[in-house]
């Protein structure tokens, strides 16, 4: 586990050396992604071209790896998170899984078309807390058509265990 937490944190290190190098949080503007396919964008964020969706800053995850049909997110689980249990709240959990299985349906938008999460839903099956350094949600699109997207993600830790899983339905649209 210590050598999977070591790559772990020397790939966030990276990623967010890029973004701190870039045009920082914020929406890109549509000049800015005109033209571009949504795997396109979403390599320009992490390569530090486009900003950062500011989301990351406030819930302290961040994008490390973007591929057709696959992102993976890392996140931070800290003691700001907590509910009132003591463990990481599921609407955070919710958020970086939710912000992952998006960004997977995004890299498989061609030019002029966008979506939007119809719905949402996530299984929490083991308690979060900050003892988990950093957990990963890995997402994959299961299906990508003219009107619906489907996606899943799966919360890990660096020891391989899962936290939560997640899928998604998404609206596919022609952006005007």
């Amino acid at each position: 586990m210590t050598k999977t937490l070591d790559t772990w944190l020397a790939e966030e290190a990276k990623a967010m050396a890029i973004f701190a190098a870039g045009p920082g949080d914020g929406v890109a503007s549509r000049d800015q992604i005109a033209g571009k396919t949504g795997l396109e964008m979403m390599q320009a964020i992490l390569r530090g071209e486009l900003p950062a969706a500011p989301i990351g800053k406030t819930m302290n995850f961040c994008l490390i790896h973007i591929e057709e049909g696959q992102t993976i997110f890392q996140g931070t689980p800290k003691p700001a998170f907590f509910n009132p249990l003591g463990t990481i709240h599921g609407g955070w959990i919710a958020t970086l899984l939710d912000s992952a299985l998006g960004c997977a349906v995004h890299t498989k938008m061609p030019v002029g078309r966008a979506y939007t999460t119809a719905e949402l839903s996530v299984n929490m099956v083991r308690a979060l807390s900050p003892k988990v350094e950093r957990v990963r949600a890995i997402a994959n699109v299961l299906h990508c058509g003219r009107q619906l997207a489907t996606a899943e993600a799966k919360l890990l830790g660096p020891d391989g265990t899962l936290y939560a899983h997640a899928t998604t339905t998404c609206l596919v649209f022609e952006v005007k």
